[in-house]
Parts: structure tokens; C-alpha cells; sequence
């Protein structure tokens, strides 16, 4: 990135603009960056997840990580608070979540696809 000295990056995780993307695209932009075929999709899980808790435990400067989902917009139960949480953070910033199924109830943002922010290799990964 150019001018990093000159950004301010806490700035920019406070703006509520679009999803980020999912954990597959982030995984995607990281294997493209470093020239590699693909990324292990368990390990990565786990660093989103070591990176949501780590960031919930701050005091202050909180990563959006509750703008992260899991493949087909789901949202991710293993996230600080669990799906609640992540739901009111989300609903907070004018996103739908919907409900699906009986017994197995699983929760997705509605028309995620269209708030995803383009990973598309030439750009710096921000949230």
C-alpha cells in the first residue's frame, strides 16, 4: 500500500460501508497476493477466528470482523457473542439477516452478494 503514514486506518474500520467479503474470498485475495494456488480453509477459519476474538477483547479500535461470513453469506456462531451478536452488528448497519431452517436454525444476511467488497488482487485487503 502507498502512503500508509498518511492514512488513518482506525478511520476506516468505523465506516460502515459494505460487507467486507466472505472467508473464502479473503482466503482467494491472500493465495493470489502471494503467488499461491489456494489456502488451507481450516487454518484460515481458525486466524479469522483468533483475529475476531483477539479484536473483541480490545478496549478500543474493534476490527469489523463481524462483517466476515461464512460461504453463502451465513453468519459465524464461533464469532465473540455468537450469531446474536453478530446479527445486531450487522442489522445495526442496515443489513437483513434471514433465518433458515427447523430444527438446525442457521442465520444469513439477505443479498450479501451485493454489499461484498471486490477482492480483486490489485487492491490492499481493507476493512
Amino acid at each position: 500500500m502507498a502512503n500508509e503514514a498518511n492514512k488513518d486506518f482506525n478511520a476506516m474500520l468505523r465506516e460502515a460501508r459494505d460487507m467486507p467479503s466472505t472467508v473464502a474470498q479473503i482466503r482467494d485475495y491472500l493465495a493470489r497476493q502471494n503467488g499461491a494456488d489456494f489456502t488451507e480453509p481450516l487454518t484460515a477459519g481458525i486466524f479469522v477466528s483468533i483475529a475476531a476474538w483477539a479484536s473483541f477483547q480490545r478496549a478500543q479500535d474493534e476490527t469489523p470482523y463481524w462483517r466476515t461470513l461464512k460461504a453463502g453469506g451465513e453468519l459465524n456462531p464461533k464469532y465473540p457473542g455468537g450469531v446474536a451478536a453478530q446479527r445486531e452488528k450487522l442489522e445495526a448497519e442496515g443489513h437483513s439477516i434471514e433465518e433458515k431452517g427447523r430444527t438446525n436454525k442457521r442465520y444469513f444476511v439477505r443479498d450479501y452478494e451485493r454489499a461484498l467488497l471486490p477482492l480483486d488482487g490489485n487492491e490492499p485487503l481493507r476493512f
